[in-house]
C-alpha cells in the first residue's frame, strides 16, 4: 500500500495504558504490515498490536491525540503528542477504512438487487396473471358490453353493421339453428375485413364480411364460416385477446371501475379487423359440422377451390347431399341476402 510504505519508517513515542487502573508508560510507536505496534524501548519487545484499520480516535481535534485500538475497546489507550505521527496514523487508518469491505454496502447492494429482481419478474408475471384473473371474475354481461363497445369502436373501419329488420330476423334464426338459442350474436359487416372474412369479439359476437352473404347461392358457406370462427373464439379467450392488447393498465382500470378505457378498445379496432385467423384442426372442425347438422363440403370448396386441403371436410362430409337438410327456408335466405341494402 502506498500510504503504508511513506510511512514505513516513522516511529516516535507515546503514552500507554494497558488498563484503566494501571500506570501510563512510555512505548515505541511504529507502523507495522496494517497494524500499530507499541514496544518496550528499553527490551525492543512488543507490548501491543493494534489492527490500523479499527484505531479509534477517543478525541478528535484536541491534542495531545488519544486513540484505542477500537471504538469498542477503550480500556487500552495510547496517547500521541508527535503532529507527524498523529498526521501519518490519520492518513493510514483512512485509507485502509475505505478499502475495508463495507457490509452495510454489500447489504444494500444485495438488497436493490433483490427489488430490481422482483421488479423484474413481476413486469413479465403481473400482465399475464392480471388478464388470467380479469377472466375469471368479469361476467358474462361485461364481456357482452366489452364487445359491443369494439364493435363500435371498429365502425370507423367498417361502417355500420348491416341491418335490414327482415335480414336481422333471418340472421337470428340461423344463430339459433347453428348455436341455440342466445348462442351467439352474428353481425354482418360492409366492410372492413378480409373478402370472405370473419372474426370475433367478447360477448359471443361473431362478425362475417357480407361477401359471404351475397356471394354464394345458399347459406351453407356462411354457415361454416361461422362454425369456424366460433371454434376459434372458444380456443383461445376473446377477452384475454382484447386485455392482452390492450395492456395492464387498462386491464387494472377493467378491474378496478368494472369498465375499459374507450381510447384501449380504438387503438385495437382496426388491428382486430385484419389480423389473420387462426388455422384450425380439421378433425375438430369436422366435429363442429357434424354437431351442428351442416354440410362440411360447401365450406372446404370456398377455403381451399385447389382441393389439395381440407379433404377430411369433404370425404368425411356429416351431410352429403344426398341426406342435407335445408339450413333455412328461401324466404330467409333471400332476406338475408338483402341485409346490406342494395
Amino acid at each position: 500500500m502506498t500510504a503504508l510504505r511513506k510511512y514505513a519508517r516513522l516511529e516516535t513515542t507515546g503514552l500507554w495504558r494497558p488498563l484503566p487502573d494501571q500506570q501510563r508508560r512510555e512505548v515505541v510507536v511504529c507502523f507495522g504490515d496494517a497494524s500499530l505496534i507499541l514496544s518496550d524501548p528499553r527490551s525492543e519487545s512488543a507490548l501491543s498490536h493494534w489492527s490500523l484499520p479499527a484505531v479509534y480516535r477517543v478525541n478528535p481535534g484536541e491534542l495531545p491525540a488519544l486513540y484505542a485500538p477500537s471504538s469498542d475497546a477503550m480500556a487500552e489507550t495510547l496517547e500521541l503528542s508527535d503532529p507527524a505521527m498523529i498526521e501519518a496514523l490519520e492518513t493510514v487508518r483512512g485509507v485502509l477504512v475505505r478499502r475495508r469491505p463495507r457490509r452495510g454496502r454489500l447489504r444494500l447492494t444485495a438488497v436493490l438487487a433483490s427489488i430490481l429482481g422482483i421488479a423484474a419478474a413481476a413486469a413479465f408475471w403481473l400482465p399475464g396473471a392480471a388478464v388470467q384473473h380479469s377472466t375469471r371474475v368479469v361476467p358474462f354481461v361485461k364481456r357482452a358490453e366489452i364487445g359491443r363497445d369494439l364493435l363500435g369502436a371498429m365502425t370507423r373501419y367498417t361502417g355500420a353493421p348491416c341491418a335490414t329488420p327482415e335480414g336481422l330476423a333471418a340472421l337470428s334464426r340461423l344463430s339459433t339453428r347453428l348455436f341455440g338459442a342466445n348462442g351467439a350474436q352474428l353481425v354482418i359487416l360492409r366492410d372492413g375485413l378480409p373478402p370472405g372474412g370473419t372474426g370475433h369479439v367478447p360477448g359471443r359476437h361473431l362478425m362475417a364480411d357480407r361477401r359471404l352473404v351475397e356471394g354464394h347461392d345458399g347459406p351453407e358457406v356462411l354457415a361454416g364460416h361461422l362454425l369456424a370462427e366460433r371454434l376459434r373464439a372458444e380456443l383461445t379467450d376473446p377477452l384475454a385477446e382484447v386485455l392482452e392488447a390492450a395492456g395492464t393498465r387498462a386491464t387494472f382500470t377493467l378491474l378496478a371501475t368494472g369498465s375499459l378505457p374507450k381510447a384501449a378498445l380504438a387503438d385495437q379496432a382496426q388491428d382486430r379487423l385484419l389480423a389473420p385467423q387462426r388455422a384450425l384442426p380439421a378433425d375438430e372442425l369436422l366435429t363442429r359440422f357434424a354437431s351442428a347438422r351442416v354440410p362440411s363440403t360447401p365450406y372446404a370448396n370456398a377455403v381451399d377451390p385447389s382441393g389439395r386441403q381440407l379433404d377430411l371436410l369433404r370425404t368425411a362430409d356429416p351431410m352429403p347431399p344426398s341426406r342435407a337438410e335445408p339450413l333455412m327456408p328461401d324466404a330467409d335466405w333471400l332476406a338475408l341476402q338483402s341485409i346490406c341494402g342494395r
